[in-house]
């Protein structure tokens, strides 16, 4: 996975967060327990700014790690089933 598949993918849960979930973008505090499903999409949808400016950096396995953590997240949350979530990190088809 490329930098440009990365930001990608960043653009496509953006995109969910906002419309589907209608979530805004907070960083939820490390140090206590998630009390609503909305602030764990919400905090991942805080994370996608951050991810932009790792990706920009060459920071790359840490963008591949918040990639990771944020579709964790979409999955248990029943955003996405398994199969699309493999799909956004699979190269495009020329």
């Amino acid at each position: 996975m490329d930098s440009k598949k990365v930001l990608e993918v960043i653009a496509i849960y953006r995109e969910h967060l906002s419309e589907t979930h209608t979530t805004y973008p907070i960083d939820y505090p490390h140090d206590e327990r998630v009390t609503y499903r909305a602030d764990i999409l919400s905090h991942c949808h805080g994370m996608l700014d951050q991810m932009e400016e790792f990706v920009r950096q060459g920071r790359m396995e840490k963008a591949f790690r918040w990639l990771g953590f944020i579709q964790g997240c979409l999955w248990s949350q029943g955003c996405y089933v398994l199969e699309d979530l493999k799909n956004h990190n699979r190269p495009n088809s020329e």
